[in-house]
């Protein structure tokens, strides 16, 4: 009998779609700026950016401080809206929906995942996972059952019960990526989700997170400054200045290695 251990199937590596009307799109931005007030002067955090994620693909958002990466994650969220140009998520504008329309599609197509984790500190892990489908009106009973499935998927269901001064960080960072799944997302956003983690834990939430893309099939946007974090994904795409100086597939998927973004300049591109 083999030993050999089955491999899940290479993807096509994909950069850029618009040119390719046969590949499903999840995020869509045209052209999209946002630009914040403050008093007479203007802060202009990103810059006409024009980008294509398709359903499934597993991205890094790289930049150094004010690049605008933050702002970036804020609108794909649907926390925040362009202040021209246009967002779409599986095909819907965001810029036509109300915030209760928003509130909606937030707890419908995304998950979020933080780099503090942000757990309430006296309810136990499942209540923790429990809270998403609370605001969406879930059942008791479902709503029980929806969490500890997520638990398991993150190896964590044998701490069900136990609150975050229990657990380790990265045991706490698996609590809130279960939390992420409850309400079956789309698109997972995971700001910085190592940053606060030891290199071993960094590397078993990353383990985790490619499980997730490659079984269960999610679009991942992920923020870091790390290139050994954004290795893992299969694209990278670096903000400057609210600009996209770099857009490119990761070496997993037969692009150049991942730059450092703390020594990069425009002209290193």
């Amino acid at each position: 009998m083999s030993n050999s251990t089955a491999h899940p199937p290479v993807r096509t590596p994909v950069v850029s779609t618009m040119s390719d009307p046969s590949i499903k799109v999840m995020v869509e931005l045209r052209e999209l700026h946002k630009i914040y007030e403050s008093g007479a002067n203007a802060v202009h955090a990103l810059r006409g950016l024009n980008v294509d994620i398709p359903e499934g693909q597993y991205i890094a958002i790289m930049g150094a401080s004010g690049s605008g990466k933050s702002t970036l994650l804020n609108v794909l969220g649907a926390l925040d809206v362009p202040t021209k140009g246009s967002f779409k998520i599986a095909g819907r504008l965001t810029s036509q929906l109300s915030k209760d329309e928003l509130a909606a599609l937030r707890n419908e197509y995304i998950g979020f995942i933080f780099q503090n984790f942000n757990l309430l500190a006296r309810s136990t892990a499942i209540e923790n996972c429990e809270l998403p489908m609370i605001y969406a009106g879930v059942p008791t009973k479902k709503r029980r059952e929806a969490a500890l499935a997520a638990l398991e998927k993150v190896h964590l269901s044998d701490r069900g019960k136990h609150l975050p001064s229990e657990l380790s960080g990265g045991q706490q960072q698996r609590v809130a990526i279960a939390r992420s799944l409850v309400n079956n997302p789309r698109v997972l956003l995971a700001d910085e989700p190592t940053g606060n983690l030891d290199s071993h834990t960094s590397a078993e939430i990353l383990k985790i997170m490619a499980q997730l893309h490659e079984v269960e099939k999610l679009t991942i946007i992920l923020v870091t400054h790390d290139p050994g974090v954004a290795t893992a994904a299969e694209r990278v795409i670096i903000l400057k200045d609210g600009r996209i100086i770099y857009d490119k597939p990761t070496p997993r998927r037969g692009g150049p290695e991942v730059p450092d973004v703390r020594a990069l300049s425009m002209q290193e591109i």
